[in-house]
């Protein structure tokens, strides 16, 4: 039986400074987080994340004010029950935003305690894993500027992404939508030209555009051969993703900002997507990845989880894409095609890249699954320390 007897949060965050970027929708001036420690009362600890998308403070003050009292309380934290019983209590609330990432990070710890008390990875306990290694794709490739500067930036982005490939990347996702659609095609096809045909390519809009822009700068994506376009319109535009769908022959790929099962019962049944991109410390934790993945199964669709954050959650998409099965089965796994695949983002993240004591790296194009017990990771506390603001 677990029994929750502390809990402790953590505001992580680290400047940027000269490195800051930007996306379609915000400059990136420093990284931040939210971590959630759980210490039961046989002393075991169970590590979680949450508050990656804005300011990790709300995420904080759900957990501090409102649903780590009512853990507390609770006789055994069994991760599924924990979950049904909190959203319950807070769903009048607390159906997305905050509560929920504040949920996610609560669950990814549950399931980081059962896993090391059990001695058995998260990817064990979610039923098995079908992969001990996910093939990485880069995220790169971001604004450096508001302003464009054709000559100069074209040489940047190009130089930029030939970096990745050199570490090894053979995917690389980049960013649309914060120029004028001329512009954004000069990048997309500079990007094509300097890898070369053979590398894969996705573009990230990061809901940047109406249906009738994104239609257009689809036809630009397929006219590169990129192999998705995610975000195209901002997700409350349920009908605008179905249009946009209908009118391209790319992949769409949608789901990042999207909360629990329901969200995502409601972006599938829409047809909007033919990818579907839960974050693990957003859309619910752990438990709620199973019933969404279970969901997009069921309608033939791929899941390429989102991955935005410290080394915890890079950790927890590793354990859930260990376990995702190949859709649609084939004898021959291909990756992408079928077989999922993980995010890594190649701009400077030290709150994942030094917060463990074994940092994750790329190996062929691949990334290993920890093998040890829940997450299979081990925090640094004197990085925490260093990067924590309360």
């Amino acid at each position: 039986m677990l029994k929750i007897d502390r809990i402790e949060t953590f505001v992580l965050k680290t400047p940027l400074g000269r490195e800051r970027f930007f996306s379609s929708q915000a400059s990136f001036p420093e990284r931040t987080s939210l971590l959630v420690r759980l210490t039961t009362s046989e002393g075991e600890v169970g590590w979680g994340e949450g508050g990656q998308y804005g300011p990790p403070e709300p995420v904080q003050t759900c957990i501090e004010k409102v649903l780590g009292p009512q853990l507390l309380e609770l006789r055994e934290a069994a991760p599924g029950v924990v979950w049904d019983v909190l959203y319950a209590r807070t769903r009048d609330f607390g159906q997305r935003g905050p509560y929920i990432e504040a949920l996610s990070a609560i669950d990814i710890a549950l399931w980081d305690l059962v896993g090391k008390r059990l001695g058995a990875s998260i990817s064990d306990l979610m039923g098995g894993r079908h992969r001990d290694r996910v093939r990485a794709y880069g995220t790169g490739g971001y604004y450096q500027s508001v302003e464009f500067d054709r000559d100069r930036d074209l040489e940047v982005l190009g130089d930029t992404v030939a970096g990745y490939a050199e570490q090894g990347f053979g995917m690389l996702k980049i960013k649309v939508g914060l120029l004028p659609l001329g512009d954004d095609a000069l990048r997309v096809q500079t990007v094509r030209e300097r890898l070369g045909e053979d590398f894969v390519l996705f573009a990230d809009a990061n809901h940047a555009y109406n249906s009738q822009t994104a239609i257009a700068m689809g036809r630009v994506l397929e006219r590169h051969n990129y192999e998705f376009f995610e975000e195209p319109v901002p997700p409350e535009d349920r009908e605008g993703y179905a249009r946009v769908r209908s009118h391209l022959d790319l992949a769409i790929a949608g789901g990042e900002a999207e909360y629990t099962r329901w969200g995502f019962r409601d972006l599938i049944g829409g047809g909007c997507v033919d990818i579907i991109q839960p974050d693990v410390c957003v859309c619910g934790g752990i438990s709620e990845i199973q019933r969404i993945t279970a969901l997009a199964t069921t309608h033939n669709l791929r899941t390429i989880p989102h991955v935005w954050g410290s080394g915890i959650a890079f950790a927890a998409a590793m354990q859930v894409c260990s376990s995702l099965p190949l859709v649609p089965y084939t004898y021959r796994p291909v990756p992408l095609q079928n077989e999922p695949v993980v995010e890594f983002d190649r701009t400077r993240n030290s709150l994942r890249d030094d917060l463990l004591t074994d940092a994750f790296t790329v190996e062929d194009g691949h990334v290993k699954v920890p093998r040890g017990p829940g997450l299979g990771v081990e925090v640094n506390m004197d990085v925490v320390n260093e990067y924590k603001l309360s």
